[in-house]
């Protein structure tokens, strides 16, 4: 019997089941757009239902299709994705055609023999052992994802579990954890092809479903703690207080934006033995006062002659470049391949207005995909806290060589700045 058949027979509309949030994104999946779908948002946004449903109508219209749903903790699955999952299938009205075991923890397509498989990621040997008799791993649950590792720990399970197959469907769902500096809150601001980002809250959920009492105690939350109540019921990344920079936004910078640039700075910070060297390329729209990040080189281990050669390939004819004046004979160097390109002016406390100054810009957009470790450096710089836990009056001198970079860029800005407000 077709998928189609019984769910008719059972008279079951899927806007019963899925919240209006995630209509687009079921149109997305339906349609093959995407592989990779992350799904953030507070509590009660019923991201996890919607991904229990789409995995058991997926795989009972794909008869070559099985699945594997994670957790980072094994011990953690049988009363999470299993559950959610057992849900689904309740729902769906389709209880007859499933059979649920629990050692091992599966469950089966009784038709067909399709399986849904759970494993923990404290046991990775586990999951590159992973085999199916027919068809191949079309969907992959990471439930939780924040707490796995990183990019890292996530490419190698796929690696492992994305293969033999035309079309996957990788889902992560979590709650954004508060401090930006969290490794999956990075990872959403990047932008690729075969990914979609979707963010959900409890407020596009029929009351019904949640129920009277969870509306209280959000509200009652929202009352009496608002920070609270963004973070956990909207999902909101609040931060840890310790942020220096509030202001970013990350985004694709299109080219026809580039186009009718005209105020364009670049910087360089030197490199070391172990510092990379950085060069930033950047618009600062000083009437609405917007810094624009665009253009990036950033490499370890790059001489002097190199940096240039790459400066003159990426942006051939450029303008003044503002470097650090530290290095005078690195730029004397870069003078002599052709660059041109002047020390920055120091002050006493140049470092401290720099970063203030771009602390009080109304927005500093960063392009992530051409610029990936500006994004990285501005999301993640934060004041670092003492032994007793209180943060530090000072601004750290690490992980901040975008930064900068865009502090020696601007510097004629900052300078202009400085002397219209002591007048």
């Amino acid at each position: 019997m077709t998928l189609k058949k019984m769910v008719a027979m059972k008279k079951i509309k899927l806007s019963e089941l899925i919240a209006p949030n995630f209509y687009e994104l079921h149109n997305d999946i339906k349609n093959n757009r995407y592989t990779h779908y992350w799904l953030k948002g507070g509590r009660g946004s019923t991201k996890s239902s919607f991904i229990s449903i789409e995995i058991i109508l997926g795989m009972m219209k794909n008869p070559n299709a099985h699945a594997v749903a994670l957790r980072k903790v094994g011990v953690n699955l049988k009363d999470s994705v299993y559950e959610q999952l057992l849900w689904a299938i309740e729902k769906l009205g389709v209880s007859d055609y499933w059979m649920a075991r629990l050692s091992p923890l599966e469950l089966i397509y009784i038709p067909t023999g399709q399986r849904i498989l759970f494993r923990g990621a404290d046991k990775p040997k586990k999951i590159k052992s992973i085999k199916v008799k027919s068809g191949y791993i079309r969907y992959v649950w990471y439930e939780e994802v924040d707490e796995f590792n990183g990019m890292e720990e996530i490419r190698i399970i796929n690696q492992s579990l994305l293969r033999g197959g035309d079309k996957f469907d990788v889902f992560y769902s979590f709650n954004p954890p508060d401090s930006q500096r969290n490794w999956v809150n990075n990872e959403v601001t990047r932008e690729y092809p075969d990914r979609k980002v979707h963010h959900s809250t409890y407020l596009t959920v029929p009351k019904a479903w949640l129920g009277e009492q969870f509306f209280i105690e959000a509200e009652h939350l929202k009352k009496v703690n608002e920070k609270a109540y963004r973070h956990e019921y909207l999902g909101e990344v609040t931060g840890t207080g310790g942020e220096v920079f509030t202001n970013v936004t990350i985004r694709k910078i299109t080219d026809e934006e580039i186009k009718i640039f005209d105020r364009i700075k670049r910087g360089i910070d030197w490199g070391y033995a172990i510092d990379p060297f950085v060069y930033i390329k950047c618009h600062y729209d000083k009437t609405r006062r917007r810094l624009y990040i665009f253009d990036e080189i950033y490499k370890v281990g790059l001489s002097n002659r190199k940096a240039a050669e790459m400066i003159k390939e990426k942006d051939p004819g450029h303008k003044t470049i503002i470097a650090d004046s530290a290095e005078p004979k690195s730029i004397a160097e870069m003078k002599s391949y052709g660059i041109r390109i002047r020390g920055a002016i120091k002050g006493p406390d140049s470092v401290d207005y720099g970063i203030k100054f771009l602390q009080d810009l109304e927005e500093i957009i960063i392009d992530g995909e051409r610029c990936p470790n500006a994004a990285r450096e501005f999301l993640n710089y934060e004041l670092e806290k003492d032994k007793d836990g209180n943060f530090k009056a000072e601004f750290p001198d690490k992980n901040n060589h975008t930064i900068d970079a865009v502090r020696y860029a601007l510097e004629d800005e900052m300078r202009y700045s400085r002397i219209e407000f002591l007048k």
